[in-house]
Parts: structure tokens; C-alpha cells; sequence
């Protein structure tokens, strides 16, 4: 993978486009359903892509993590040979989870190209952040003291309440968007208070989350658009989509993100028809506003 780089983002009126997909969970057979749903979307963003920097995977590339699954990934991604924007991505629980955690582990940072289990990139001036478990744990992510300090720093490099940050993440912090409710349990962070306390240092900051593949048509598919402090977006799934009458649903969807000097759009695109999701279209404003109240920072 590479990196466009450079600190210096300048005050243009639009910066740059990103895509973000997720829970691709791709198989070994070509012909499986998540197979031609991840080539559909695949063509999609070559088809719309013009003026792209990357595609921003937040985990779950692979439904087990064999060895042949990300051989069956990296087919269907070299048939678009340079029509593609770079790739950044990082893991999910189908990825790594339970067994065999290291070698699993290996197997991901070869089968993708990512350079660790965190890493960062600056493109055009603004940062990029993905986080990763550190345990092979069934459905959670597991994130270290050091990680949360290492991203604590990250999010203050060259930081201004009026550049957004994007950071993304698998598993989403419990109670936000939509399918991490209590009652839909697919939450998932161990450390979601202290994940939490980080972000509500860096008001900038936008959460990309995948894990729950929940639609973007239904509610709660955005969190805090309209405060003051970070931002937190459900994702949905390429593979297939669930509903908040917790059923599965046959679909595809993702994110188009435009950057611009004082907002942010994310916007909502369903890869099976080709087409915007009206409901999940989202304007993020910047600056961002504060939110340490005397000398503590107020924790949602």
C-alpha cells in the first residue's frame, strides 16, 4: 500500500475524495455471493472513482482468513489492474479471531499489504488512522494502553479543530451507531471507555466502523453529526446487510467521502443498484467545537 504524503493541506474549497467499504468477507469459491458482491463494488468505485485517494477497508477482507480467501481478494482486486485508488485497511474478528492468532495475524498483514496491526497515513494533508485488535478474540477488539497512547498522539499531530481526522475501526463503541445497541449486540470494543476518553480529546476526529452490517437506510447509521464533538459512521457491508428487525438483507453499500475545506460529505452509495441511499447522505461542518469543560474533557 502506499501513501500520498504531505502535512500541509492548504485552504482549498474541495480537497479530495475517499471510499470506505467493509465486512467484504470474501470466500475461496469466485462464485460466492460476497465474491461478486465485493467485484460489483469494486466496479462501482472504478466507474465513480475519478479523483479518489485511496479505499479504506475497516475490516472483516476475508470471512475465515484462509490463506485462499485472500488469494481469491487479491484476484478480484488485480482484475481492475490500475483503475483503483490505493487500498488501506485493517482487521476484522473474521480476519484474526480465536485460534491460531499470530499465524492468522501473519496471514492478514501478507494477504493485504498492511504494514501492522496500526498504522497511520497522511494524504493531501490530512490523517488517517486505523486501529486493530491486539487478541484473537471472537467478536471484539482488544486495544492496548500503548495503541490507545500511540493514537492519543496521533490525533494531536499537526491537529486543528478545523481539519478532520479519520480513523477507522471494526468493531464500534457500544450505544452509537446502528447494530451496536445493547440489545443488538454487535458492540464490540474491551477497552470502549478508554477508546472513548481518546476520542472526546480530538473533537476532529471521524470513526469509521464496520462488524454489525447494518444498513444504511436504517436509523442511527451517523452519531453526533449534529454536536460538537467526534463523529462516528456505521459503515454497513459489502458482503450482505442486516435490518433492525435483526433479519439478514441481500445487498452491498459503502461510503463516497468528499473532503472540503470547512465540511465533510459522506454519502451513503448501495453498490448492488448503483445508486445513492437518500437517507444516508451526511454533512459534517468544521471547526469543530470543544468539549473540555474546566479542566476535565466531557465523555459522552
Amino acid at each position: 500500500m502506499s501513501s500520498r504524503q504531505g502535512k500541509d493541506g492548504g485552504t482549498r474549497s474541495f480537497g479530495f475524495r475517499f471510499r470506505v467499504i467493509t465486512d467484504t468477507h470474501v470466500r475461496a469459491d469466485e462464485q460466492h455471493t460476497h465474491n461478486v458482491n465485493l467485484e460489483r463494488a469494486l466496479q462501482d468505485i472504478a466507474a465513480n472513482g475519478t479523483g479518489s485517494v485511496g479505499i479504506m477497508h475497516a475490516g472483516d477482507v476475508t470471512d475465515h482468513g484462509f490463506p485462499e480467501e485472500y488469494e481469491a481478494w487479491n484476484q478480484i482486486w488485480n482484475r481492475f489492474g490500475g483503475a483503483l485508488p490505493p487500498l488501506y485497511v485493517t482487521m476484522g474478528n473474521h480476519d484474526v479471531a480465536l485460534e491460531n492468532w499470530e499465524a492468522r495475524l501473519g496471514q492478514f498483514l501478507r494477504g493485504t499489504g498492511a504494514e501492522g496491526i496500526y498504522h497511520d497515513h497522511w494524504i493531501d494533508g490530512y490523517h488517517f488512522i486505523f486501529l486493530g485488535t491486539e487478541e484473537g478474540l471472537e467478536l471484539f477488539s482488544s486495544l492496548s494502553e500503548k495503541q490507545l497512547a500511540w493514537l492519543d498522539d496521533k490525533l494531536g499531530e499537526n491537529a486543528a479543530a478545523d481539519r478532520p481526522v479519520f480513523v477507522f475501526l471494526h468493531q464500534p463503541l457500544l450505544n452509537t451507531v446502528a447494530g451496536s445497541y445493547e440489545a443488538q449486540r454487535w458492540y464490540g470494543v474491551v477497552q470502549d471507555a478508554d477508546l472513548r476518553a481518546v476520542l472526546a480529546r480530538h473533537p476532529q476526529a471521524i470513526l469509521f466502523t464496520g462488524h454489525t452490517h447494518w444498513e444504511l437506510d436504517a436509523p442511527h447509521t451517523s452519531y453526533g453529526v449534529e454536536g460538537e464533538g467526534p463523529v462516528m459512521f456505521n459503515a454497513a457491508s459489502v458482503a450482505y446487510l442486516w435490518t433492525d428487525e435483526d433479519e439478514h438483507k441481500d445487498g452491498s453499500q459503502g461510503f463516497y467521502v468528499e473532503v472540503y475545506r470547512d465540511h465533510v460529505l459522506v454519502r451513503g452509495r448501495d453498490f448492488t443498484r448503483g445508486e445513492w441511499v437518500e437517507s444516508a447522505q451526511f454533512r459534517v461542518e468544521y471547526p469543530r467545537g470543544e468539549q473540555v469543560i474546566g479542566n476535565r474533557v466531557d465523555v459522552w
